[in-house]
C-alpha cells in the first residue's frame, strides 16, 4: 500500500506545515516505532493535559485521562508497544497514515487548535482488523524558539466522517 504523504498546506505556510509535520509523519513514525524519543520535544512539558473524550459526544461523559505528560507517554508507550506486539498484514505506517486526515489548523498568535481525525483501519494477518475512527483536537503552543509544542488535547471524540 502506497500512501500520499503530502502536506495539505501550502509550502509557504511554515506554521501550519510545521503543525503538519509534528502531528501526522513524526507522531506516526514514533508510534509505529514506539519511540517516545522522537515526540517528546513536541509536547510542553509543563501544564499538559488530555481528555478522553470516549468517542461520547456528551461532554459529561468525558475524562481527565492524562492529568500530566506522563501519564500520557505512558498509555501512549504502552499502546505503540502493543501494536508492535500484533502480527499486521499491511505496513502499519501506511495504514495510519492512510487513516489520518489533519486539514483544518486554526491559528491565532501563537495559539492553534489543529482537528486530526481518523477514519480508517489496519488489517491484521488473522483476517480481522483494527478500526480507527475519532478525532483528536491539539492545542498547540508556538514558544520563544519558534518550536510549535503541544500543550493539550481532547482525543477520541467521536468522528462521523
Amino acid at each position: 500500500m502506497t500512501t500520499d504523504q503530502t502536506c495539505p498546506f501550502p509550502t509557504k505556510d511554515a506554521d501550519r506545515n510545521a503543525i503538519w509535520d509534528m502531528l501526522v509523519p513524526r507522531d506516526i513514525t514514533a508510534f509505529v516505532l514506539a519511540d517516545w524519543s522522537l515526540v517528546e520535544n513536541d509536547f510542553a512539558a509543563n501544564g499538559f493535559y488530555g481528555i478522553d473524550a470516549h468517542t461520547s459526544p456528551n461532554p459529561d461523559d468525558w475524562t481527565m485521562a492524562f492529568p500530566d505528560l506522563s501519564a500520557y507517554r505512558d498509555t501512549w508507550l504502552s499502546q505503540a508497544r502493543a501494536s508492535q506486539n500484533t502480527e499486521y498484514a499491511e505496513r502499519l505506517f501506511d495504514a495510519v497514515f492512510a487513516a489520518t486526515k489533519l486539514e483544518h489548523i486554526e491559528i491565532t498568535g501563537d495559539r492553534a487548535l489543529a482537528r486530526k481525525h481518523f477514519n480508517g483501519s489496519i488489517k491484521k494477518a488473522d483476517g480481522t482488523e483494527d478500526r480507527l475512527l475519532w478525532k483528536t483536537h491539539y492545542y498547540c503552543q508556538k514558544g520563544a524558539d519558534g518550536k510549535w509544542r503541544i500543550t493539550g488535547f481532547i482525543g477520541y471524540l467521536p468522528n462521523n466522517d
